[in-house]
């Protein structure tokens, strides 16, 4: 994507202003979501990637035609039988879905090999998760509805600099695609964001989980050039009062809208991450949000369920079969249907989680809380030990065993 001016926002311009200027100013810019002719040209480019792997990990043309068969067949247990109708153009990098690293990355082919690695067993380093979700605070500015940490919300922080420092050594020692920075709010410790992403080796991606608190332009510009590739901003309602009084905070929407801005703007790759709760599910709003997705430049938006744990622990919050029948519907609609090309594309975990499987607890993702504390995933708690603790491996083993405990 092509370098996007960074546009001057007094600091009290209004959540609305800096959307219409912001929609203004990308008028004269490259979209990037790409389609068509073009997406096709790319998707050569990355089919000739992977035959190119499987070449170099395997011997035999037929674990070659084998190989690649595998990989096909993974992707329609996610997506189904329906065919790619765009991909996400940022940084120079090509980008599929969220969580698969971008086409001219450095960790693509490393990711590829090691989803071969399940087809049959390489030779070469391959990764032990696909990603990890590590917490570096408990604070938080914000009182969400729907906080899966509310238990240990605003608790006092245990896990030092270093500490955090040795977590992110370990994973990456292991071999891990993406490390999710989380919280409470990980933009309360930007500075040890910055530090951390410089200490690391670049044989991860890294993404921070924020509500846009506080994400300035000069905040995003630095975690870009410290070695950050994205940001989930979690934006729950197209309007802003229901936004705010959602996550009890009345300039959440605010930061949510110019947090966006400023790390498009940094070309960071930029994912919408909603809670989609019983009463939004309905076409109306979710066309009004993805317009809005759209309008802002973001590249993906990200749907969650809402699940009955820390804040909405005990609550009637779990979705309909019916809700979750309009959910499915309406993602299947704006990702493989040619009218909607140009909205960012969606990514929706319980969609493939009910045909795949959940690839989290301990399988292909794991969550550090910010205790150091490993758990099946951030809305599933099983405290299967510590990262920390000599006998680790036998608590990754053991979560492992017991898996997801929805799915």
């Amino acid at each position: 994507m092509s370098n996007i001016k960074t546009i001057p926002f007094p600091f009290k311009s209004s959540a609305s202003e800096v959307l219409t200027v912001f929609k203004k100013e990308q008028l004269n810019e490259k979209v990037s979501v790409i389609s068509g002719l073009e997406m096709k040209w790319w998707l050569f480019r990355i089919r000739l990637t992977l035959v190119g792997v499987l070449i170099s990990t395997y011997k035999s043309p037929i674990d070659w035609i084998s190989g690649l068969k595998y990989l096909v067949q993974l992707r329609k247990k996610f997506l189904g039988n329906f065919r790619l109708k765009k991909m996400v153009r940022v940084d120079g990098k090509y980008y599929m879905g969220l969580y698969t690293p971008g086409w001219n990355d450095l960790n693509y082919q490393h990711f590829i090999v090691s989803e071969l690695n399940y087809f049959k067993p390489v030779k070469k380093e391959t990764l032990r998760f696909n990603h990890v979700q590590v917490a570096v605070t408990n604070k938080c500015a914000l009182q969400c509805d729907h906080c899966y940490a509310w238990d240990t919300l605003n608790q006092r922080d245990v896990l030092s600099e270093q500490d955090l420092s040795g977590v992110i050594h370990k994973l990456q020692a292991m071999g891990t695609g993406q490390i999710h920075f989380t919280g409470g709010e990980p933009m309360l410790k930007v500075d040890i964001l910055t530090k951390l992403l410089k200490r690391s080796r670049w044989s991860s991606n890294f993404w921070v989980n924020t509500s846009g608190f506080k994400l300035t332009n000069e905040k995003a510009k630095r975690l870009k050039a410290s070695g950050l590739t994205g940001v989930f901003i979690s934006l729950d309602h197209f309007n802003e009062q229901e936004h705010n009084k959602f996550r009890n905070y009345k300039d959440a929407y605010y930061w949510a809208i110019h947090g966006a801005k400023n790390a498009v703007a940094n070309q960071l790759v930029v994912a919408f991450s909603i809670c989609v709760t019983k009463d939004f599910v309905e076409e109306e709003n979710l066309m009004k949000y993805m317009k809005l997705a759209k309008d802002m430049g973001v590249h993906f938006v990200q749907f969650l369920e809402p699940k009955a744990v820390g804040h909405y622990k005990g609550k009637d919050v779990m979705l309909s079969q019916d809700q979750i029948a309009k959910l499915e519907s309406f993602y299947v609609k704006m990702n493989f249907s040619k009218k909607f090309l140009d909205f960012p594309i969606i990514s929706y975990h319980g969609y493939y989680q009910r045909r795949q499987g959940c690839f989290s607890g301990g399988n292909r993702s794991m969550y550090v809380d910010a205790f150091g504390n490993i758990n099946a995933c951030t809305f599933c708690h099983s405290n299967s030990g510590n990262i920390f603790d000599k006998d680790f491996d036998v608590h990754l083993k053991d979560l492992s065993k017991k898996g997801c405990p929805s799915y």
